[in-house]
């Protein structure tokens, strides 16, 4: 499901950063839809030197359980240049009851180089919107995407994201500041939102994209994290089609 995918890429790029020694760092996150919890993420960062790993893990709880069982791990890797994540290697592994779906991406200067998909997709239906030349140059992976150098206009910003899959535009535009809270932690966000535009590889007319891309709500909280001054995600509040989806940090590097 598409709305699914996009609710965790947004929380797998819930991270706390770290500084140019070797550190590492854990966050946890709970989602729910609407008053019902759905799931948990717990997420481990580690940077040594001019080296990050990002490592997350997704896992539905509760009643959705008794439907069928969700999850999902994610890493990215790469080098820190400054205040910017420039990743090599994205991979993510969804397991949706029984069935897994395995992507691996590498990058280069910025730009994919080569994607694996295991099991290889189907062949694509006339409704497919292929992955155009020039679409996978300059890209973000799905984790780094929402890591914001701090001197930035956090929410005047275009993601241009790939998941392995879809290529997509997450266009962010100023709303307001709010307060948050972190467990212990108390702070201030800066409300940005989100407007989903679908670029590529995806399905035209598929009713979740459909939803998302004339959505209104979508937002996405940032927050400085304590250590690197990166802009990184809070909380997040994702209309779907089944309901609204909320992502609250529980732990945060603020």
């Amino acid at each position: 499901m598409r709305a699914t995918s996009l609710v965790i890429g947004l929380v797998l790029s819930s991270l706390g950063s770290a500084d140019a020694a070797e550190v590492r760092y854990n966050t946890e996150y709970s989602v729910s839809l609407g008053v019902l919890p759905i799931a948990r993420l717990s997420f481990e960062t580690e940077v040594d030197g001019g080296r990050y790993t990002i490592g997350g893990h997704f896992r539905s709880s509760g009643l959705v359980d008794i439907v069928k069982e969700i999850s999902a791990k994610s890493s990215v890797s790469g080098q820190v240049d400054g205040q910017r994540f420039q990743p090599d290697r994205y991979q993510l592994e969804y397991k949706d009851g029984r069935k897994t779906s395995t992507y691996d991406v590498k990058y280069r200067a910025g730009s994919v180089v080569e994607t694996v998909v295991e099991p290889k997709p189907k062949p694509r239906p006339d409704t497919w919107v292929p992955i155009a030349d020039g679409d996978l140059n300059a890209v973000l992976d799905p984790i780094g995407a929402f890591l914001i150098p701090g001197d930035a206009d956090v929410c005047s910003q275009t993601l241009a994201v790939y998941d392995g899959e879809s290529r997509m535009d997450l266009v962010l535009s100023p709303k307001r500041t709010e307060g948050y809270s972190a467990g212990k932690l108390k702070g201030e966000a800066v409300v940005c939102g989100v407007k989903y535009v679908p670029k590529s590889g995806y399905r035209k007319g598929r009713k979740d994209i459909e939803y998302l891309r004339s959505v209104e709500g979508m937002e996405i909280w940032f927050a400085k994290t304590a250590t690197l001054k990166l802009y990184a995600p809070v909380y997040a509040r994702v209309p779907t089609r089944y309901g609204t989806i909320y992502v609250s940090a529980q732990k945060f590097d603020g």
